[in-house]
């Protein structure tokens, strides 16, 4: 694989991301997919899905994982319904969890993302003692399955998600950067981010955003990439001082309006084209 392929967020059937014909219309050759439905995550469906990726030229690098249940409606519902950090559903999510990544497994992808949810900051709570044990539980069970955990950033300073890898203790578990979500959590610049969490980031979105007037509050507003408040540029330039060679895997979740979203997403790809040209050239 040349360095920093364009992929794209991609679904078969859960409404996240761009179908696969979508994608492979947009000429990417690897995609972030959302994992299918329960009932599509068979052994057969999996072998049936191979086959596709086959025919679209397509691979898939990380399988990220979502929850009935889960919404993003504001921070607050974030705070409660997302991942594996609300403790009502996390057992079974972990349990659900382990699935998906069996699923990944039968697909032949070794990465497995997800949101982890809000990690407690105060690292004595017996909370943040539980948060630790599942993720240290998951990360063990890939670990039998030959994979890694990737997590999504934005819902921590990146200090503290430093901290919390650093307590986990485990040799397979990754960041997936996205430096949207930083801004639209109001969690950090994400430049600085990325340098922090740099020797962790196996895997990474290309998302833009715009800041809240109330950081940490209330929610920032994505945006088409190139028309918000990341600097691509200098995105692509740490990317390359940390090391990463990886996918730049757009993400434009605006399912409702499908044309609007292959256009933008379009569009990503030539920004992204653009600056891949220009970061070759200086360097």
């Amino acid at each position: 694989m040349s360095k920093w392929p364009i992929g794209v967020f991609a679904s078969i059937d859960a409404g996240l991301g761009v179908r696969l014909e979508v994608a492979r219309e947009l000429g990417v050759s690897t995609v972030h997919l959302h994992t299918p439905h329960r009932q599509s995550r068979t052994r057969e469906r999996a072998a049936e899905f191979l086959q596709r990726l086959k025919d679209l030229g397509i691979a898939v690098t990380v399988v990220f994982a979502g929850f009935e249940g889960e919404s993003y409606a504001d921070i607050p519902t974030v705070t409660r319904t997302v991942g594996l950090a609300p403790p009502s559903t996390r057992e079974a999510r972990t349990a659900e969890l382990k699935e998906i990544a069996d699923f990944a497994r039968q697909l032949g992808v070794q990465a497995v993302g997800l949101h982890l949810g809000f990690v407690p900051h105060d690292r004595t709570s017996a909370d943040y003692e539980d948060v630790l044990r599942i993720t240290r539980d998951v990360c063990d069970y890939l670990q039998r399955n030959g994979q890694a955990l990737h997590l999504e950033t934005g819902q921590e300073p990146a200090d503290v998600l430093l901290g919390f890898l650093q307590d986990v203790g485990r040799d397979n578990l990754f960041i997936n950067f996205d430096p949207a979500n930083m801004i639209l959590y109001g969690c950090g610049e994400p430049i600085p981010a990325l340098r922090t969490l740099g020797k962790y980031v196996r895997s990474v979105h290309c998302k833009d955003a715009t800041w809240s007037d109330q950081p940490g509050k209330t929610w920032g507003a994505e945006t088409p990439l190139g028309q918000g408040d990341v600097d691509f540029a200098a995105y692509l330039r740490t990317l390359a001082e940390i090391g990463y060679e990886g996918p730049l895997t757009i993400e434009r979740e605006i399912p409702q309006e499908p044309q609007r979203q292959k256009a933008e997403i379009a569009a990503a790809v030539e920004v992204l084209e653009s600056l891949k040209r220009l970061e070759h050239n200086l360097a």
